[in-house]
C-alpha cells in the first residue's frame, strides 16, 4: 500500500462506498441500541409497575422480591394490561396460597385466556398449560437464577463486545483527537459492560449493588454516542471544509 493510500486512512478521506459502508452499520446498531432500550423499559422498567428503569427495578430482576412470588410481580408490574383485575386477583391469590395442585383445575382456564398464547410456545418462557412450570414460578421470588444468568451473561459479553470492536474499530479512524483520548474512549465500553455483568451476579446475592447495573449500562450506552456521533459527524460534514487530511490514524508513528 502506498503512502498516499496510507496517508488518507482516516474518517474524513474514506471513499463514499466506505463510508456509506460505515453508516450504515452505524445506523443499524443505532437503531438496535434503541430497540433494546425499549425492551428493557418494557420488562426490567416494569418490574415495580411503574414504567422507567429504577433501582427497584433491577433489585427485582436479579435478587427477586422476597416478599413475593415471580407469578405475583409480573401480574403488578410488566404483564399488568395482559389480564383483567379480576383473573389478575385470582392468580396471585392462588400465589400466595401457596399454589395449590387441588386448585388447578380452578386458575387453569385463567392462565389459559391471558397467558398460555405466549407461555407455552415461546421458548425460555415458563409454560403455563402445565402445572409444574407454572407453581414454580408461583414460588418466592428469588431473582434470577444462575441458569438464567449464565446464559444472559454469555449472550451479552460476546455479542455487545462484538458490536464494539466495529464501533470502535470506525471511531479508530478519526482525526483530531488525543491518541490517548481516543485509546480511553474505545476502551470505555468494554470496561463498563464488565462492570454491567458483574453486577447481575452480585446484585443476585447483594441488592445494594443495583446501582452499578445501571452505571455500567449508561456508561457503554455514552460511549456508543460518543463515537457514533464524532464517526458520523467526520464522515460527512468534516470533509465539506475542503481541507485535505494526510493522516494515517493507524500509525502511532504519525
Amino acid at each position: 500500500m502506498n503512502n498516499k493510500v496510507m496517508g488518507q486512512m482516516n474518517l474524513p478521506s474514506l471513499g463514499i462506498a466506505v463510508r456509506t459502508l460505515f453508516t450504515g452499520y452505524l445506523l443499524v446498531m443505532a437503531v438496535g441500541f434503541i430497540m433494546s432500550g425499549i425492551q428493557i423499559l418494557l420488562t426490567h422498567g416494569m418490574a415495580d409497575g411503574k414504567l422507567g428503569v429504577s433501582v427497584d427495578d433491577v433489585v427485582y430482576s436479579y435478587h427477586g422480591n422476597r416478599n413475593s412470588s415471580k407469578l405475583e410481580v409480573k401480574l403488578n408490574g410488566s404483564m399488568k394490561d395482559k389480564a383483567s383485575d379480576k383473573d389478575r386477583t385470582t392468580l396471585i391469590k392462588w400465589a400466595r396460597e401457596g399454589a395449590p395442585l387441588e386448585h388447578w383445575k380452578k386458575v387453569e382456564p385463567v392462565f389459559s385466556a391471558n397467558c398460555v398464547q405466549c407461555h407455552s410456545s415461546i421458548p425460555g418462557l415458563p409454560k403455563f398449560d402445565e402445572y409444574e412450570e407454572t407453581a414454580e414460578v408461583a414460588k418466592t421470588d428469588m431473582g434470577a437464577s444462575v441458569d438464567s444468568l449464565t446464559r444472559v451473561s454469555h449472550i451479552h459479553l460476546f455479542g455487545i463486545a462484538f458490536i464494539f470492536i466495529f464501533v470502535g474499530l470506525i471511531f479508530s479512524l478519526a482525526v483530531g483527537l488525543n491518541e490517548k483520548l481516543k485509546a480511553f474512549i474505545i476502551a470505555i465500553p468494554f470496561g463498563f459492560l464488565i462492570i454491567d455483568i458483574s453486577s447481575w451476579w452480585i446484585t443476585s446475592i447483594f441488592p445494594q449493588f443495583a446501582w452499578f447495573v445501571i452505571i455500567g449500562g449508561f456508561g457503554y450506552m455514552m460511549a456508543f454516542v460518543i463515537m457514533w456521533g464524532t464517526s458520523m459527524y467526520q464522515m460527512w460534514i468534516l470533509p465539506r471544509n475542503g481541507k485535505d487530511y494526510n493522516i494515517n490514524e493507524w500509525n502511532d508513528n504519525r
